[in-house]
């Protein structure tokens, strides 16, 4: 018995044929369903070539009316809205703190701010603390200036001819009794150390007490102050910071639904707070420093009736304005480039060429043949 295996053997007497044949079965066989399979899918994808969708065709698909409006490609960031620049009340001196404001207590230059062994701690507008008493025998210095601006200021130094000029004179020596004389304690034309404390705000808003009465004066914060005008602070995502430029405009969405316009003030990088508690991402947590966006608003009444709350701020882009628009997903990207998108027209639908316009939060602007009100086929 041989081990050889025979080759079938063809008509003519050649061998291999069968498997040839095969395989000339097989092939057209697969490429049936590749194309088969191809075709499926051009017709289930939003974004279709030219070439694989007809200019009439049964809807299949369901539609969207094509809308007239305006598109915008600004960005929305979640923030806070807080008082403005909050401050620690640290006092210099010594004594028994015996009176305090309640907070909410909104105190201007020259009025005081709580007491100390019985006697009113005044304050004034500066952002140099008083390191030492103020009076006919003080040298020269940059906190003396600023005491006279402010005796000019209140109206004590009417008269006299003062100029903040750094030099205490005898001028300034009269601002200071005139000053005393209105806060009805002694004349003595000298400002001793304790009895006034520097704040940068114009006017400051007593935000929380971290003192009692009856504690001892030290090196620890009385209480923090704050402006009394409302900002807004917003912390973005990295690749958002780029938006917002320094003087851009903003829209502010306040918690009541109402808006205000603001302009951007500052942008601090570092920190995971708006510095009072009260700005987003306040939890700390130690991780990486983010950037704190300040917002000043163009007015105060409606965020003053809002009060400190969450809002939303949205960073103005580009706008295109009484433009015709569609979803994205009715786009179709077309074999020659451009875009068209789908037109119902009763049972069928036409493919029509557009021209794209803004393209934002997945709805684009469209031109060309096709009108408000006409429906253009998307996804089911």
């Amino acid at each position: 018995m041989s081990d050889r295996t025979e080759t079938p053997a063809t008509e003519n007497g050649r061998p291999g044929r069968t498997r040839r044949t095969r395989r000339r079965i097989i092939v057209p066989l697969a490429l049936i369903a590749v194309i088969g399979g191809s075709g499926a899918l051009a017709a289930t994808r939003p974004w279709e070539h030219r070439s694989s969708a007809p200019a009439h065709s049964p809807v299949g698909h369901e539609t969207v009316e094509v809308r007239k409006g305006s598109l915008s490609s600004g960005i929305q960031v979640g923030g806070a809205l807080a008082y403005d620049a909050p401050t620690a009340v640290v006092p210099s001196g010594s004594g028994t703190l015996t009176a305090l404001p309640a907070v909410g207590t909104v105190v201007k230059p020259g009025a005081t701010l709580y007491e100390v062994d019985g006697k009113p701690v005044v304050v004034l507008r500066g952002d140099r603390p008083m390191w030492r008493d103020l009076g006919p025998d003080t040298g020269d210095g940059p906190d003396v200036e600023q005491l006279e601006r402010n005796l000019i200021d209140l109206g004590y130094a009417n008269g006299l001819g003062l100029k903040a000029d750094r030099k205490f004179t005898a001028d300034t020596a009269t601002a200071v009794k005139r000053w005393q004389k209105a806060l009805g304690v002694q004349q003595t034309g000298t400002v001793t150390l304790g009895s006034v404390v520097m704040l940068p705000q114009q006017t400051a808003r007593v935000q929380q007490l971290d003192a009692k009465l009856g504690s001892a004066v030290g090196s620890t914060a009385v209480m923090t102050v704050t402006g009394t005008d409302l900002v807004a602070t917003v912390q973005p995502a990295d690749n958002q910071t780029s938006r917002f430029k320094p003087d851009g405009r903003v829209t502010v969405k306040l918690a009541d639904g109402s808006t205000v316009g603001g302009r951007i003030r500052s942008l601090i990088r570092g920190g995971t707070g708006g510095g009072n508690g009260n700005g987003p991402g306040g939890e700390g947590g130690g991780g990486p420093e983010k950037t704190t966006v300040t917002i000043a608003l163009d007015s105060q009444q409606q965020p003053q009736q809002a009060g400190p709350s969450t809002v939303t701020v949205t960073v103005v882009g580009e706008t295109a304005e009484d433009a015709l628009i569609v979803p994205v997903t009715a786009l179709i990207a077309l074999d020659g480039g451009g875009y068209g998108v789908k037109v119902a027209d009763g049972a069928t639908t036409r493919l029509v060429q557009v021209r794209l316009g803004l393209v934002a939060d997945a709805k684009a602007q469209i031109t060309g043949d096709v009108r408000a009100g006409d429906r253009v086929v998307v996804p089911a």
